[in-house]
């Protein structure tokens, strides 16, 4: 696949060297519910990253603390070499602009159109013009594999596997840095999965991305040559190559690959 060119008006500054995301002691709680403990983290440009581990492991709420959606107890959340946390609101903001978020199941508005469901975070910049706006959907859609045609449809009338498309196309509307995948394969079939898996691949690719995800699927970790972080004990474990972590020898990571089929 080619580089599209890019209808971005929004100069992007470069990611700081040491890190796109850095989360250093992080502890997070729900109630009295203790998810996360001294958990550090980090993610370099254009690495790919799987987030791994059991039920309740805490896995999206990560997401949910690199978005800012979720705000640690106590540690450091660090975007591109800046704060989140204690960032003014204008600099949060920012920082929201340079990353890309697909939601499980693409939790696309079911009352918009693919259009305007792709439209909707270029429109809440507020200064975009419409004109502007309509190629870069175009432009969007063809990425992902879809035709300008079906911009009319509604999610009600998309296959499970358009849906996670149209909600990519969304996530890479307003051109992030950053791409956060929360189980993008969850509920495809394994030819629509592999097909997904290397759409996502071109696209990194292409436009140079960071991407973190959570998933259960080994095929995905395989055909996305990310490397594995083990969420377990209330923290990150271990991170490295998928050779690395089936390798080391822990209830983790044991179950996890056990089923999974030799590369």
């Amino acid at each position: 696949m080619s580089r599209a060119p890019s209808l971005s008006p929004l100069p992007q500054p470069a990611a700081d060297a040491s890190g796109v995301i850095e989360l250093r002691g992080v502890w997070t709680r729900y109630r009295e519910t203790l998810i996360h403990r001294a958990l550090d983290f980090t993610a370099r440009q254009g690495e790919v990253i799987s987030l791994i581990g059991g039920s309740g492991s805490g896995k999206t709420t990560l997401l949910r603390v690199i978005l800012g959606l979720t705000a640690p107890a106590q540690g450091e959340v660090r975007l591109f070499g800046e704060s989140l946390h204690h960032a003014s609101l204008a600099q949060r903001q920012a920082l929201r602009r340079r990353l890309g978020m697909l939601f499980q199941q693409g939790a696309l508005f079911s009352a918009l159109s693919v259009y305007d469901n792709i439209a909707f975070p270029l429109r809440e910049l507020g200064f975009l013009d419409e004109g502007w706006i309509r190629e870069n959907v175009r432009l969007k859609l063809n990425m992902v594999g879809l035709d300008f045609g079906q911009a009319a449809l509604t999610p009600a009338e998309l296959s499970g596997g358009m849906i996670k498309r149209v909600a990519l196309a969304r996530a890479l509307a307003i051109e992030p840095e950053l791409l956060l995948l929360d189980e993008p394969t969850a509920g495809l079939d394994p030819p629509r999965s592999r097909s997904f898996v290397r759409l996502i691949r071109e696209l990194q690719e292409m436009l140079r991305l960071t991407v973190v995800l959570v998933t259960h699927d080994v095929e995905t970790i395989r055909g996305l040559e990310s490397s594995v972080a083990v969420l377990a004990e209330q923290r990150v474990l271990r991170q490295g190559s998928i050779a690395e972590i089936t390798a080391w020898d822990h209830p983790a990571t044991r179950e996890f690959f056990l089923s999974a089929p030799n590369p």
